[in-house]
C-alpha cells in the first residue's frame, strides 16, 4: 500500500501564536504533492520541515480569507526564483477568480498557472480522486476530500504455490495470472483460477478537510467513512455566541461530526489563539464525544 502522508505547516487561526502558524497542509501521495490553504508565512514552514516547494504539483484554497491564503503571493514568488518548471494547478471555490487575480498581481510571478474554480469531483486519475463541496461561511470556502481507488491486488502466497504446482516458467502463462488483478478469471493449461480465491481487494482511504463553516448537510457528506478527518475546532461550547456570528465550529461539534460520520479518526486544527493554553481541556472534551481525537500541532507528521 502505497503510503499517504501529511505535514501539518500550520494549524492556528486568524491571529498566529508563538506555536501555531496560519492554516496549511502538506499531502504527499506517489508523484502528486499538494498544499492545502497557504496561510502567512507558509513557505518559511515548507523550508523548516525541509520540503522542497518546487516539489509542490496542485495548491487546493478552502477560501480566500488572509489566514488561508495571505501566503500564496509569497510562495508564487520563490517558486518562480527557483525556476520553477511545471505547470502548477491551483483550485478554489466558485467565484474566487477575482481574489486569485489580486495575487497575480501582487506576486508578479512569470510561472504557469491554471485556476480552477471547483465543486465537485475536479481530479481523478487511476489512483485517486478529489472532490470539493461548498460549506457554509461567511464568504465562498470549499471543503475537500481525497479518495484513493479501491484496488484488486493478488494473494502472492497463494500464487507463487500454483506457480510451483505447475511448474510454469513460460512468461506467457505467468503473465496471464496478472490478468487477476484486472477483474478476470485466467485459464492455464485448461484449469480456471477464479479470481475470488486468489485476489482481495485493498479498498481505498479517505481523508477529509473541513475548515472553517458553520454546521451544514456538507460538513458530514464531506467527513463520511474518512479513515481521517481534518476539522476546524475554532471555538469551545462556552464560546458558541462567537462560533455562531463567525460561522466557525466548536471542538464539541467537530467531535461529534466525526462521531455521526464513523470517521476511524479525527485531528483538530485551525485553534483559537485564545485557547493557547488550554489544548489538554479542548482534548479531553473532544476525546469525551470521540476517543481517537488529537490535536494538529505545527510540523506534525501523520501517515494514513
Amino acid at each position: 500500500m502505497e503510503k499517504i502522508q501529511l505535514v501539518f505547516l500550520g494549524t492556528g487561526s486568524a491571529i498566529p501564536t508563538l506555536t501555531r502558524n496560519h492554516s496549511a497542509i502538506f499531502l504527499r501521495y506517489r508523484n502528486r504533492n499538494f498544499l492545502i490553504d497557504c496561510g502567512e508565512g507558509t513557505q518559511r514552514q515548507i523550508r523548516k520541515a525541509r520540503i522542497n516547494p518546487c516539489k509542490i504539483t496542485d495548491i487546493l484554497i478552502t477560501h480566500f480569507h488572509g489566514d488561508h491564503f495571505f501566503g500564496l503571493p509569497g510562495l508564487l514568488h520563490t517558486l518562480s526564483k527557483n525556476n520553477y518548471s511545471k505547470t502548477l494547478n491551483i483550485y478554489g471555490p466558485r467565484g474566487s477568480g477575482k481574489f486569485f487575480k489580486k495575487v497575480l498581481e501582487i506576486s508578479g510571478t512569470p510561472i504557469r498557472i491554471k485556476f480552477h474554480e471547483v465543486r465537485g469531483k475536479f481530479i481523478e486519475n487511476e489512483y485517486f480522486e478529489i472532490f470539493a463541496l461548498p460549506l457554509n461561511h461567511d464568504i465562498s470556502c470549499n471543503g475537500y476530500f481525497f479518495k484513493e481507488k479501491s484496488r484488486r491486488r493478488i494473494k502472492k502466497q497463494k500464487i507463487e504455490k500454483i506457480i510451483r504446482k505447475l511448474r510454469l516458467k513460460g512468461s506467457k502463462e505467468i503473465k496471464k495470472i496478472s490478468d487477476l488483478v484486472k477483474g478476470k478469471d485466467v485459464k492455464i493449461n485448461n484449469k480456471i483460477f477464479r479470481l475470488e480465491d486468489l485476489t482481495y481487494l485493498e479498498k481505498g482511504r479517505k481523508i477529509s478537510f473541513v475548515f472553517d463553516t458553520k454546521l451544514c448537510k456538507n460538513v458530514y457528506e464531506l467527513s463520511k467513512n474518512s479513515d481521517l478527518a481534518v476539522i476546524e475546532a475554532s471555538f469551545l461550547d462556552r464560546d458558541k455566541g462567537l462560533a455562531k456570528k463567525y460561522k466557525h465550529l466548536t471542538v464539541e461539534e467537530a467531535a461529534k461530526i466525526a462521531k455521526i460520520s464513523k470517521v476511524k479518526k479525527l485531528i483538530l486544527t485551525h485553534l483559537s489563539q485564545r485557547y493557547e493554553y488550554e489544548e489538554d481541556k479542548l482534548l479531553k472534551i473532544a476525546r469525551n464525544i470521540f476517543p481517537k481525537a488529537k490535536i494538529a500541532r505545527d510540523f506534525m507528521e501523520v501517515e494514513v
